[in-house]
């Protein structure tokens, strides 16, 4: 029987207990482990144990000793296995792959995906998987259940479906996915720090790189799955009348999401105002760009609207924004002085800029009052204007104050003309 085989695994390493030989699997075992640990620490020191702030890295750490103890173990049976049995080293060996294949698995998950409850249900599920499959193969029985699996099926024409079909046709699917998306975010960690090129290019490079990564995947996990390529030409003809019929905002929305980054129209970091919402952005995604405003929400902008629509961009060619702060001061007051204590406040604060100077213009005689006008220019808007005009009010009151200057406020003064007149008929006039 095929299983014979994996039994023999535990019945000659149990013949050989009394072998003397057996001892030399002992040390080719013992100097396989201990070199993988030592190179596995001499190259661990290379990669870091943690990722910094705001950037995900893979721990190859975990991964070093498991993938030399394995590559070591082959090794060290090919050489003794001329002249000394290798049972012993024959049950060690899927240890250390079963050890690598979850560990690894772990890993990739964590760097491809972002933190959540569900890795960790997968990581875990993967884990039993690799240990009941361990054991299966270890103790002699997987070929029986792989067989059961295969007669487990259904005839659909001339093509026949089992269930050890469909859990290779998952299985596979999953594997190349996984692994396309943990390239694609190794290769989107490279181009997202080379700074020689525009941020949005980069975005767009990510983005294109994940796409094709997958596509690529997927074509490679139907073959192995026993599934037809020219299936695809059905699912794109569903894809197709599924757009026309009610896709199409999203399909707009992915590829305004390109066009956005390809023409830099708009960039992370830039400051815009569009459909009443005013704020910095954060994020430009697939398919809605975030937009967080000064108060701290978030908005999630669909990318069409920003083709779409009339978008005001305060730091396109520049995050110089002018800010303009009215005040009015009695006609009893220097007009003069109260221009220059205007500006000397302004030149004061740290957020004004000096290149272009404050200016103080007189814009009108008002009714109660001279009507002054503070312009300055400042290079974050993100920070917001309502700290700055409070702080620039404060102070240009506080030297008005000391100078005697007065600012004016609505007022009516009511003056009574001669006395009242003679009675007439007994009342007052």
């Amino acid at each position: 029987m095929i299983s014979s085989n994996a039994h023999n695994l535990f019945l000659e390493a149990l013949a050989e207990l009394g072998d003397a030989r057996l001892w030399w699997q002992f040390a080719t075992i013992g100097a396989s482990l201990l070199s993988a640990w030592l190179i596995a620490y001499a190259l661990g020191k290379h990669f870091p144990r943690k990722a910094s702030p705001g950037e995900k890295s893979i721990a190859l750490r975990r991964v070093l000793f498991p993938l030399f103890a394995l590559i070591l173990l082959l090794i060290g049976k090919s050489v003794v296995a001329g002249w000394l049995p290798v049972a012993l080293i024959n049950l060690v060996i899927p240890l250390a792959l079963s050890l690598l294949l979850i560990r690894g698995t772990s890993e990739i998950l964590r760097f491809a995906f972002a933190p959540s409850g569900l890795i960790l249900l997968v990581e875990k599920t993967v884990t039993w998987i690799v240990l009941i499959g361990l054991a299966l193969y270890l103790s002699g029985v997987h070929h029986e259940v792989l067989k059961a699996l295969d007669e487990l099926g259904i005839n659909i024409g001339k093509q026949r479906i089992s269930l050890l079909l469909v859990l290779e046709g998952v299985a596979s699917m999953i594997v190349t996915v996984v692994i396309a998306l943990w390239i694609s975010r190794l290769i989107e960690s490279r181009v997202m720090h080379a700074d020689t090129f525009d941020l949005n290019l980069r975005i767009v490079l990510s983005k294109v790189t994940r796409a094709l990564l997958i596509l690529v995947g997927v074509l490679i996990a139907l073959p192995l799955a026993g599934i037809d390529i020219t299936f695809l030409s059905i699912f794109g003809g569903a894809l197709g009348v599924g757009l026309g019929f009610g896709l199409q905002k999203i399909a707009s929305n992915y590829i305004s999401g390109f066009i956005i980054l390809l023409d830099r129209s708009v960039r992370i970091g830039d400051i815009i105002a569009v459909d009443n919402k005013f704020g910095e952005i954060t994020q430009i995604n697939n398919r809605y760009t975030v937009l967080k405003g000064l108060d701290g929400t978030e908005a999630l902008i669909p990318n069409e609207t920003l083709i779409t629509s009339i978008v005001v961009n305060h730091s396109f060619t520049t995050r110089q924004v002018r800010v303009n702060l009215p005040l009015q001061i009695s006609y009893d007051s220097p007009l003069e002085q109260a221009m220059g204590l205007m500006c000397a406040a302004a030149a004061a604060n740290p957020r004004v800029l000096q290149d272009p100077s404050p200016e103080v213009f007189l814009r009108e005689f008002a009714d109660n009052g001279l009507m002054l006008e503070l312009v300055i220019w400042i290079a974050d808007p993100e920070e917001g204007q309502l700290s700055l005009r409070s702080a620039l009010n404060l102070e240009i009151w506080r030297r008005f104050q000391v100078a005697g200057i007065e600012i004016p406020y609505p007022r009516r003064d009511i003056r009574v003309l001669g006395s009242a007149g003679p009675a007439v008929n007994g009342t007052s006039a």
